[in-house]
C-alpha cells in the first residue's frame, strides 16, 4: 500500500498549536507503520462528493482527514472536527480529464460567491481628507480569447472554466485560490504576458499519481524518516520549491555569463541553487561556488542545498556554499599567508588626518571617505592618471585638477601608509586573488553562481571572472537592483561581463502576499535600468496568494509604539505562528533596543542578528534593515520609520553632491523595500510622529 502526504496536509498542520502538532505527528507514524491498527478510529465521511474520504481522531477534537483506497492513504487535510469536516465535504481527489494529473479539486457548487477581497484603507500620517477617487473601468476578462480546450490542456478543472473564462485583473487572484497549483500558475504566467508550459499528458490507464504535477503536491513516503522529514518542515518546503515555469532558465545553455532578475519573492534565490545543481549533474568532475556577498546568506544558501540534495552527496559535495569574501580570504591565505585586513573605521579616521595635514578644511570627512570607498579602493587605482581620469558616475558637482591633484596626494599617502602597515582592504584583497588565479593553470572552480549580485563589488566581479574560465556560462547572476543597498551602480561591461541578451526576469512572486507586494511596489519605479542599460520591468509582477493588507501606524511617542507592535507580535503568536517566524527590523543599531523592548512586551525572546548569526529557533529574530537580506518571515513588523530616521538625516546632513544625494534617497528606500519584503503573509510598518516621508509612498 502506497503512503502520500499532500501539500495541503503540511500546511494546515503548521497553523495548529506545537502541542497539537505532536499528537498530529503521533497519529500520523502510526497510520504508516501500522494502517489496520483498531486504535486509529478511522471513520468514513457521509454527504461528501469522495466517497473515499475518512477522518482520523488525534485527540478529542483534532481530525487527520485520509483518502483511502485499496491501494493507497493520502494524508489530506488536519484541522478541528468541525473545520476538518467542513473542509472534506467542499474537496474530491479526481484524475484530469485532459492532463491525466490526479487533482485535488474545490467543489465548484459549494462555493455560492467568489468574494473579491478589497484592501483594507491603511492609517496615513495626514488628517487631510483625500479626494474620492474616479471608479475604475469595467475590466476586460484576461483569458476570454481562449477556448475550453486551451484551459483544460492547462490543468484547469471543468467545474471552473466558466469562472476563469470570465475572470479579470482584480478577480484572478480569487480564482486562482480555489484552483490547482499548476492551474494557478498557468494563469498567471499568461496574465503577465507569457506562455505557460504544456503540462505533461498521460495515457488513460496511467497512475495519475505518476504525473509530474501530482507529484508536486502529493509525496508518496517510503519509510519513516521521510515522514518525519515532511512533517518537520512544512514552512520550509516552500524554499527549496521551483516553479515549472523556471525550468529553462535553470537548463539553458547561454554561451556566456547570464543574470536572471526580479523583484522580491520571486525565485531568484531558488533559481540560483537549482542551477548549482543542474551543473553538478550536468559536468560530474565539475567543482561549482555558490556565493554571495555576505556569510549570513551564505549559510541560508548552504541550509537550503541541503534541503534539496542532503541526500544525494556526490552532488552536494561538488557545490561549495560560501561567501565571496570567504572564498577569497582562503585563496589568499593560500597563496601569500594570513591578511592583515584594515578597520574601515582607523581607514576613515587616517584619511581625516592626513586631509588635515594636506589641506586643512577643503574636504569633509564624509566626501573623503565616500571618494576614497567607492572610487579609490573600489577601483583599487594606484597612480596619479588613473584617477584623473575616472569617471565619476552620476555626480553632478565638478571636482577640478588643482582639487583632484589634491585628494591624490591624500589618498596616494593613505595608500603608502597601508602596504607600509601591510594592511590591505577586501577590495584589495579582491584584486591580489584575481591577479594569483590568472597565473595558475586550474581555477579552484569551474561555475560560479552568484545570488545578491546587484550588490557585489567591482574588485569582487573581476574575481569571479577568474574563477572560472572553463566553460562559456560559467558565471551565472541573479539578483535584484531594486534591492541595492551596498554598492554604487557601475558598468559590468567595462569589466568584461556582458549580459546582454541573456538577461530574464522573474515575474510571478511565490513568497509575498498580493497586498504586501502591492503596497511595497509603490516605493520603487516600475522599472531600473542598470549602468549598461539592461533594463529590469517590475509592473508585471504577480503574487500567487491572498493575505490581509499590511498596517500602518504611526504613534505619538517610542512608548504606545512599543505596545502596539509588542500586542500585535502577541496576536501573531496566539495565531499559532512560530516565534522563528517573525522578524523585526529597523533601520539602523540606535533603533534595535526600541525592537527588544516591543518583542519583550509580547513575552518573546528575541535575538539579534548579525553579518554571522542566523534566526535562532524559538526566538523572534530583530536587525537592521541591510541584515534583513535574503531572509523571509511569516509576519515582519518594521518599526522606527520615524522622520530623520528613514532616511536617515545622518547620511542627509553628510552629502556633497547632488548625485550622493538622490543615492541616498534611492537605496534609502531599497533598505525599507528590501525589510518590507521579508513578509509572507503579514506585515506591519509602525513609527513615531512625525513619520517618514517614504510611510506617505506606501499610502493607498
Amino acid at each position: 500500500m502506497e503512503f502520500r502526504i499532500a501539500d495541503t496536509f503540511t500546511d494546515s498542520l503548521n497553523k495548529l498549536t506545537n502541542q497539537e502538532q505532536k499528537g498530529v505527528k503521533t497519529t500520523a507514524f502510526d497510520l504508516q507503520l501500522n494502517p489496520e491498527s483498531p486504535s486509529l478510529r478511522f471513520h468514513k465521511l457521509a454527504k461528501t462528493k469522495d466517497s473515499n474520504f475518512w477522518s482520523i481522531s488525534a485527540n478529542m477534537d483534532i481530525r487527520l482527514i485520509v483518502h483511502r483506497t485499496a491501494n493507497s492513504l493520502l494524508l489530506c487535510y488536519v484541522d478541528h472536527h468541525d473545520d476538518a469536516y467542513a473542509w472534506a465535504k467542499k474537496r474530491k481527489i479526481e484524475r484530469h480529464p485532459k492532463t491525466g494529473a490526479a487533482q485535488l479539486i474545490e467543489v465548484r457548487e459549494t462555493v455560492e460567491e467568489i468574494t473579491v477581497r478589497q484592501p483594507v484603507p491603511i492609517p496615513t500620517p495626514s488628517a487631510k481628507k483625500k479626494p474620492t477617487k474616479k471608479a475604475p473601468d469595467k475590466q476586460p476578462p484576461l483569458f476570454k480569447n481562449l477556448s475550453e480546450d486551451d484551459l483544460l490542456s492547462y490543468g484547469i478543472p471543468p467545474e471552473w472554466i466558466a469562472d476563469v473564462k470570465t475572470a479579470t485583473e482584480t478577480t484572478l487572484f480569487d480564482i486562482a485560490e480555489h484552483l490547482p497549483q499548476e492551474a494557478a500558475e498557468a494563469l498567471l504566467e499568461l496574465a503577465t504576458g507569457g506562455q505557460p508550459q504544456q503540462p505533461t499528458l498521460l495515457p488513460k490507464d496511467s497512475d495519475p499519481f505518476s504525473h509530474p504535477d501530482a507529484q508536486r503536491r502529493f509525496r508518496v513516503m517510503t519509510n519513516q524518516e521521510e515522514l518525519q522529514r515532511a512533517l518537520d518542515y512544512p514552512w520550509e518546503k516552500w524554499t527549496v520549491f521551483l516553479h515549472p515555469a523556471q525550468q529553462h532558465l535553470i537548463e539553458r545553455n547561454y554561451s556566456g555569463p547570464a543574470r536572471v532578475a526580479g523583484s522580491a519573492g520571486t525565485g531568484k534565490t531558488i533559481v540560483a541553487l537549482h542551477r548549482a545543481v543542474f551543473l553538478a549533474r550536468l559536468h560530474p568532475d565539475s567543482k561549482i561556488l555558490l556565493t554571495t556577498f555576505s556569510q549570513a546568506l551564505a549559510n541560508s544558501l548552504h541550509l537550503k542545498l541541503d534541503r534539496l540534495v542532503g541526500n544525494e552527496p556526490e552532488v552536494r559535495n561538488r557545490i561549495h556554499a560560501q561567501s565571496m569574501r570567504e572564498v577569497a580570504h582562503t585563496l589568499y591565505t593560500q597563496a601569500y599567508g594570513e591578511p592583515n585586513i584594515a578597520n574601515p573605521d582607523e581607514v576613515r579616521s587616517l584619511l581625516t588626518t592626513l586631509a588635515n595635514q594636506t589641506a586643512p578644511g577643503q574636504f569633509s570627512a564624509s566626501f573623503l571617505w565616500n571618494e576614497w570607498k567607492d572610487i579609490v579602493d573600489a577601483r583599487q587605482i594606484s597612480i596619479w592618471e588613473a584617477y584623473k581620469n575616472v569617471k565619476r558616475l552620476g555626480r553632478k558637482t565638478r571636482v577640478g585638477n588643482k582639487q583632484r591633484e589634491l585628494l591624490w596626494t591624500i589618498f596616494s599617502k593613505a595608500t603608502d601608509t597601508l602596504k607600509r602597515e601591510e594592511q590591505i582592504t577586501w577590495a584589495g584583497l579582491f584584486q591580489q586573488v584575481t591577479h594569483h588565479l590568472k597565473e595558475i593553470d586550474t581555477p579552484p572552480f569551474d561555475f560560479a553562481i552568484v545570488d545578491e549580485a546587484q550588490d557585489i563589488g567591482i574588485t569582487a566581479l573581476q574575481f569571479l571572472c577568474a574563477l572560472g574560465t572553463r566553460y562559456p556560462d560559467s558565471l551565472f547572476f541573479t539578483g535584484d537592483l531594486g534591492q541595492r543597498i551596498f554598492q554604487q551602480p557601475y558598468s559590468w561591461k567595462s569589466l568584461g561581463v556582458d549580459i546582454r541578451g541573456r538577461s530574464q526576469t522573474l515575474k510571478i512572486n511565490y513568497r509575498t502576499s498580493h497586498q504586501i507586494r502591492q503596497q511595497a511596489d509603490r516605493l520603487l519605479p516600475t522599472a531600473i535600468a542598470d549602468v549598461d542599460g539592461n533594463i529590469e520591468e517590475r509592473k508585471n509582477t504577480l503574487s500567487v496568494f491572498n493575505g490581509p493588507a499590511p498596517q500602518i501606524k504611526i504613534c505619538d511617542d517610542p512608548d504606545l509604539e512599543r505596545q502596539f507592535v509588542g500586542q500585535w507580535i502577541a496576536n501573531r503568536l496566539i495565531d499559532g505562528l512560530q516565534p522563528d517566524e517573525i522578524g523585526v527590523f529597523v533601520r539602523s543599531k540606535e533603533q534595535i533596543e526600541r525592537a527588544i523592548a516591543a518583542i519583550h512586551q509580547a513575552g518573546a525572546t528575541p535575538t539579534k542578528l548579525n553579518s554571522q548569526v542566523m534566526p535562532a529557533q524559538g526566538c523572534i529574530a530583530v536587525s537592521t534593515m541591510h541584515l534583513a537580506k535574503g531572509l523571509e518571515f511569516r509576519a515582519v513588523a518594521v518599526m522606527a520609520c520615524d522622520d530623520e530616521v528613514l532616511p536617515l538625516q545622518e547620511r542627509i546632513e553628510t552629502i556633497s553632491d547632488e548625485a550622493d544625494l538622490e543615492e541616498v534617497y534611492h537605496t534609502e528606500r531599497h533598505l525599507l523595500y528590501v525589510a518590507c519584503t521579508r513578509a509572507r503573509d503579514q506585515l506591519l510598518i509602525s513609527g513615531v510622529d512625525p513619520a517618514s516621508e517614504f510611510l506617505d509612498d506606501l499610502d493607498t
